[in-house]
This record gives structure tokens, C-alpha cells and sequence, in this order.
């Protein structure tokens, strides 16, 4: 098989084999072997994310919702209005300095939470784009194997009529000759 991935190499790829970098090489081993190089990717199993993986993940979910969004306005808004009610003695005298102080802690947490999530998004899309270029790879060397075989197959086609077509005027000719060294004279019919 080792020569038939050099061989694939050279002829699809027009390059060596040991030029190749790895994902290349690792498509023409699939094609030599004719294995099956599409998997699924989105398929990501609990056990093997850590426990930081997995709260970011929930975090940065439930940090880009709906929920998130009404419930945090609404805190906002019971805790400025708790505080315009109780004018006489507000526990947060506007501009309500420990409620900033409190969304600022909150984004200073949830922030990189959200990028931790982002970055392990990331690295699944690369991987994702990855295993695209993979797929499509094979496909075309697939398709480029396939014309070959196809371009193959007509001319050897081709070839064996134009032999046929050959052999028929050569038939002609010597029925022409025979013909006319016999004075021509043809029965009717």
C-alpha cells in the first residue's frame, strides 16, 4: 500500500509523498486504503471535557439568553426603584455607586468565562474546518481519479473503433481491388 499512497501522491497531487504535510498524507492513506474519511465532528462526549470546560460552556449559555438579559434588567430595575422608593434613606444613594461596583464584578467574572468558551468554540470550528478540507480533498482526488479512469476507459474506446474502422476500409479496399481486377462484373441482385 505504501507505493500505492506514493504513486496517489505523485499522480493526483503532483508532488512526493514526504513533501506532503500530514493531513494530506493522512488523505491519500484513506484513499489507498479506500476508508471512509467523513466523521462527525459536533460529536463532543461530557466525560471529556474538564469541570472549567463545562461551567464556561454553561456560563457563556446562559450569559447569551434571553433569560440572562430579562432577569438581569429586572434586578436593575427593582434595585433602582427599591431605591427611588425609599427616598429618605436609600441603602444606594443614586448614582447608585455599590450597583456599578456590583455589574462591574459581575462583567469582570463573566467575561472571561464567555472567552474561555469562545476560545474552546474556536478550536472546535478549526477543527471543523479541518476535517472539511480533509473531506474535500478526497473528494476532488476522487473525482481526479475517476476522470482518469473515465478519459482511460474512452480512449482505449476510441482506439478500438478507429481499429474497427480501419480494419472495415481495409475490407473495402481489398472488395474494391478483387473487384476490379475481376472486370467488375457483379451478379443483380
Amino acid at each position: 500500500m505504501d507505493e500505492r499512497v506514493r504513486e496517489l501522491a505523485t499522480k493526483l497531487l503532483r508532488a512526493g509523498y514526504d513533501d506532503l504535510p500530514e493531513r494530506e498524507q493522512r488523505v491519500l492513506r484513506r484513499i489507498a486504503s479506500r476508508a471512509a474519511i467523513s466523521r462527525n465532528i459536533g460529536e463532543v462526549k461530557p466525560d471529556t471535557l474538564t469541570f472549567g470546560q463545562r461551567i464556561a460552556d454553561k456560563v457563556a449559555a446562559f450569559g447569551g439568553s434571553w433569560t440572562f438579559i430579562l432577569l438581569f434588567s429586572g434586578a436593575i430595575l427593582l434595585w433602582v426603584g427599591s431605591n427611588a422608593w425609599a427616598l429618605l434613606h436609600p441603602f444606594d444613594p443614586y448614582p447608585f455607586i455599590f450597583l456599578n461596583l456590583i455589574l462591574s464584578m459581575v462583567a469582570a467574572v463573566q467575561a472571561p468565562v464567555i472567552m474561555m468558551s469562545q476560545n474552546r468554540q474556536a478550536e472546535k470550528d478549526r477543527e471543523a474546518a479541518g476535517h472539511d478540507y480533509e473531506v474535500n480533498l478526497k473528494a476532488e482526488l476522487e473525482i481526479m481519479s475517476l476522470h482518469e479512469k473515465l478519459d482511460d476507459l474512452r480512449q482505449r474506446q476510441l482506439e478500438a473503433h478507429f481499429a474497427m474502422v480501419e480494419e472495415r476500409l481495409l475490407a473495402i479496399e481489398a472488395q474494391r481491388q478483387s473487384d476490379h481486377k475481376t472486370g467488375g462484373n457483379k451478379p443483380a441482385q
